[in-house]
């Protein structure tokens, strides 16, 4: 390590919407951290900026993606699997469209195998602090996002989550609402437990700030073995957070 002040951090799914944010972010903060990012392909790399610190590798086949983690502080897994629209869908027939998965790409390989051959590498590498990032929604075995494609997304991420509860290793699992492309820094976030923000209005929360939370979670000792429902109020109600500390005070539940 380059200075025992900064913290090695990999992100994985670094190519991904909210894993590019949360790579840029840790890039910004070079007197904290040294970032490192983990791709499926070399054109993700290219998309991210293309450096040294980005590694490629297919975190179902757990050999591939060691190199990344040796050496790493924390880890936060930004990987999922993502449901492809079937072509054809007219939204002016009304009708809901139809999901699929690529072939190898279903949720039980990337959600449950993948992530559990990271927590594994991670652990075997000594790293100190897992951050997952999971979902909202995994209290609910019928809920309908685990019917696209009839992947049960939910289910098997929370197979992973429960690994990693119990794998020894230091953790934070912050589960999220419904993604949000717009700005971050500017509303109120919300923390809860057991799904019980999706009873309320304030179930969404912008990914950057997502990317904003997974990387203040490595400065606070409160968020370690903690797991933590996360939403936003809307903009202009509330104030926009910036005391994190204050926020992670109120995490009270391991799972």
């Amino acid at each position: 390590m380059a200075g025992s002040s900064q913290t090695t951090v990999l992100v994985t799914g670094a190519g991904g919407r909210t894993g590019q944010i949360v790579y840029k972010k840790l890039k910004e903060k070079r007197d904290q951290y040294i970032a490192r990012g983990l791709v499926r392909s070399e054109e993700s790399k290219q998309k991210i900026g293309g450096a040294d610190d980005i590694f490629l590798g297919d975190i179902r086949n757990a050999e591939s993606i060691v190199p990344a983690i040796q050496g790493t502080d924390a880890l936060i897994i930004l990987t999922s699997a993502v449901p492809q629209m079937k072509p054809g869908f007219d939204p002016t027939k009304g009708g809901r469209p139809e999901f699929y998965f690529d072939d190898g790409a279903y949720p039980e390989q990337v959600d449950w195998i993948g992530q559990k051959n990271q927590i594994d590498a991670a652990k075997a590498a000594g790293v100190k602090h897992i951050v997952l990032v999971g979902s909202m929604g995994g209290t609910n075995p019928n809920h309908p996002l685990n019917s696209l494609g009839n992947g049960n997304i939910l289910v098997w991420k929370r197979k992973a989550e429960e690994y990693l509860s119990n794998s020894g290793v230091p953790y934070t699992i912050i589960r999220p609402g419904g993604l949000l492309d717009k700005e971050g820094g500017v509303r109120e976030l919300i923390v809860g437990k057991d799904d019980e923000l999706l009873q309320t209005e304030t179930k969404t929360i912008p990914r950057a700030d997502v990317a904003e939370v997974c990387v203040q979670v490595l400065n606070y000792e409160e968020t370690k073995l903690k797991a933590f429902d996360l939403a936003s109020k809307p903009e202009g109600a509330g104030e926009p957070t910036k005391d994190f500390k204050a926020l992670f005070s109120q995490l009270t539940s391991r799972f």
